[in-house]
């Protein structure tokens, strides 16, 4: 089964294309500061250099965040884009998890235990634990928010590794994590497509200001 699997939770956006779950082609792809969009580029590169094109992809999977709303917006629109016309499922992984998935080696055997965090702006950060044993990553807890200086004793006081982009051990999401993700996403199943939005974190800070003086929902 080929699979397709982005990624741009961060300004580091990720394409892999895997054939079960073998890894078959990488790229990356950068989110700011270009005057083109490139991570749909970076899908066709990607598809052309494993030998495939979209007719061979049986499923996509896409970084759900949280993560930067622009680009998770870009990696969402090709996915849907991909998905619906073709009629084949579309299934979502949080990209903490591909934090870990993404750059975790085999080591030394035995479980061990990873504090996967990325930026939630204003001085704190998402962090979920996860496990990585026998070649699988699997979520330990759900993902909170938590001050960033507190990273590090969060996960000292689990026994886990902290690793992220802005970590000691700085580790970006990357889409070829999906490869030790496969027994999770076959557990939760595809996503509605037609409802389906990826975590884009906190609202932006005009939108918080604005909900507090009027004290509803800012209308979409």
């Amino acid at each position: 089964m080929i699979t397709l699997a982005l990624d741009a939770s961060t300004y580091r956006g990720s394409v892999a294309v895997l054939d079960g779950e073998r890894l078959l082609v990488e790229r990356t792809a950068a989110m700011r500061g270009k005057d083109a969009e490139l991570l749909m580029p970076a899908v066709d590169r990607a598809l052309r250099d494993s030998g495939y094109d979209l007719g061979a992809v049986a499923r996509v999977v896409c970084g759900a965040g949280p993560g930067s709303f622009t680009s998770l917006r870009i990696a969402t629109s090709i996915a849907k884009g991909i998905a619906v016309p073709r009629s084949i499922p579309l299934f979502a992984v949080s990209s903490l998890a591909l934090v870990v998935g993404g750059n975790v080696s085999d080591g030394p055997r035995g479980a061990r235990r990873y504090l996967a965090a990325l930026d939630a702006l204003r001085a704190e950060s998402y962090v979920a634990e996860f496990e990585h044993d026998a070649g699988l990553v699997r979520p330990i807890g759900e993902m909170r928010r938590v001050p960033s200086g507190d990273v590090i004793a969060v996960a000292e006081s689990s026994g886990a590794r902290a690793v992220g982009p802005d970590q000691r051990e700085q580790w970006h999401p990357h889409a070829r994590g999906v490869a030790l993700l496969m027994a999770l996403l076959e557990e939760v199943g595809p996503v509605n497509l037609a409802a389906w939005e990826p975590i884009y974190g906190r609202m932006a800070e005009a939108q918080a200001k604005w909900e507090a003086v009027h004290g509803r929902v800012l209308p979409r």
